[in-house]
């Protein structure tokens, strides 16, 4: 058994929050100056191009890279050999969330009533947190802040099993087309399929923290990851919506066992700013 005091939970969560919003991943780095080699547009080149210095300088300068710091999704993985010690998991992660907007002075979003009020809180909180029990006895922490520009793009639709594999990915490049700019291309387009209506989009969102490009692990997925990408880069969107062949850096579909009447799809677009960093607790060994 491992007892992971809930501070470091916090300490964690702050560095992690910190490095995603100045330092975009090494994947997704990657994934953009190979776009930036196949994009047949000149203009599309330039955006790609500027979308790397961006990134550079935010790095280099501890700065934002995007203006929207977003919402703050933590995704909380704790091994079944593991115990916190302490009070408050969930307020710790929104501790760790409060710590690192304030020390980045990151822009801070969140509004407490959706409808009426929408008062700002003035620390980005609370997080949206995503909690389950995994095998060991480790704690895997990944902080993915989410900007609403590219999340309001997103969509779910009720598909019935007769739709197939074809209205799977009618419906995923009918969104991004629908998106067409908006959501600050070239994107990462997160697919879940399966589950129900509330399970769906978590899949999606899960979906997007794979290193960017790498396929589905089961051949027939990654054919459809690939098709669907094939078919949303034939959109002619393009970098920042100037036109050009790469309106998605990648498509990555997550699927979950579903009842025999439905075929629940979503789509999580992400923008390029494709912001998550991930880290690791151990904590004190003791005995039983």
């Amino acid at each position: 058994m491992r007892v992971v005091d809930v501070s470091a939970l916090t300490d964690l969560v702050r560095n992690l929050a910190l490095e995603a919003n100045f330092r975009l991943p090494p994947d997704v780095i990657r994934a953009m100056e190979e776009a930036h080699s196949r994009e047949i547009s000149p203009g599309g080149r330039r955006v790609l191009a500027d979308l790397r210095e961006n990134g550079r300088v935010a790095q280099e300068e501890g700065l934002p890279l995007c203006q929207d710091c977003g919402l703050a999704v933590v995704f909380l993985d704790v091994g079944e050999e593991v115990a916190f010690s302490g009070k408050g998991v969930e307020e710790a992660v929104h501790e760790g969330i409060r710590q690192a907007y304030r020390q980045g002075y990151l822009r801070r979003s969140v509004v407490s009533d959706p409808l009426f009020d929408r008062r700002n809180t003035g620390d980005n909180t609370p997080a949206i947190l995503h909690l389950r029990w995994v095998p060991g006895d480790r704690i895997r922490v990944t902080v993915a802040p989410k900007g609403m520009g590219s999340e309001n793009m997103s969509a779910l639709k009720m598909l019935r099993p007769v739709d197939g594999e074809e209205g799977v990915r009618a419906f995923v490049v009918e969104t991004v087309a629908a998106a067409g700019p908006n959501p600050c291309p070239p994107v990462v387009v997160g697919v879940g399929i399966g589950g129900n209506f509330e399970t769906a989009p978590r899949a999606a969102k899960r979906a997007l923290l794979r290193p960017c490009g790498d396929p589905h692990p089961d051949p027939r997925y990654a054919a459809l990851e690939r098709k669907i990408l094939e078919e949303i880069n034939a959109l002619g969107v393009g970098p920042a919506g100037y036109g050009g062949s790469i309106t998605a850096l990648a498509v990555h579909v997550e699927w979950l066992p579903t009842h025999l009447a439905g075929l629940p799809t979503a789509v999580n677009i992400c923008c390029h700013a494709h912001r998550h960093a991930s880290g690791e607790l151990g904590g004190e060994e003791r005995g039983s």
